[in-house]
C-alpha cells in the first residue's frame, strides 16, 4: 500500500458588510452548480441540499469542541466531498494515461482539521489526504495536478 499525505491550509478572512471575491481560477461553462442552505444555529442547526436528491441533515457539535455530537458537522461533510472529488480525479486522470486498472480499487481517507492558525486570527482548516489501492505515484500527484483540481472560491459577507 501506497500512503500518501498531502496537506491544505487556509485561514478565511472575515470582512464584515463587505463582500469579497478570491479567484484562483475561472470556469469556462458550468456543467452543475450543487446548492445547499443551512439554518438553525450555525453547528446546531440543520442543512439540506435544494437538488433533486433533497440530502437534509442534522448538525451538531463535537464533542471535542464542546457540543453533544448527536449529529453531522460541517468538517465531516468537507471530508466526505474532498475525498470523492480527489477519488474522481484521480480514476479520470488513471483513464487518460490507460491505466484504470490502477486505480479501480482505490480508496481515498481524508481528514479535515479546525483549529486557530499560527500567528494569524480566526480559524483554519487543514485536509490531509490518504490514498489507499494504488501504487502509482504519478496517478497520485496526476490527481492533484492544477489542471485537474482548481478551485473557484467565493465569499459573500
Amino acid at each position: 500500500m501506497l500512503s500518501f499525505v498531502l496537506r491544505r491550509g487556509a485561514t478565511p478572512m472575515l470582512r464584515t458588510g463587505l463582500a469579497s471575491r478570491r479567484t484562483l481560477m475561472s470556469l469556462e461553462n458550468t456543467k452543475y452548480t450543487a446548492r445547499a442552505t443551512a439554518s438553525g444555529q450555525g453547528r446546531n442547526g440543520t442543512v439540506k441540499s435544494t437538488d433533486e436528491a433533497g440530502l437534509e441533515l442534522h448538525l451538531a457539535m463535537p464533542k471535542a469542541l464542546g457540543g453533544k455530537g448527536d449529529g453531522q458537522n460541517p468538517e465531516q461533510l468537507l471530508a466526505m466531498g474532498y475525498s470523492a472529488c480527489f477519488l474522481g480525479a484521480m480514476q479520470m486522470v488513471a483513464g487518460q494515461q490507460g491505466k484504470t486498472d490502477a486505480a479501480r480499487n482505490a480508496k481515498v481517507h481524508a481528514q479535515v482539521h479546525l483549529g486557530k492558525p499560527k500567528d494569524m486570527k480566526g480559524f483554519g482548516l487543514a485536509v490531509d489526504i490518504q490514498v489507499e489501492g494504488v501504487d502509482d505515484q504519478a496517478l497520485i500527484d496526476g490527481a492533484h495536478a492544477p489542471w485537474v483540481c482548481k478551485w473557484d472560491h467565493r465569499q459573500r459577507f
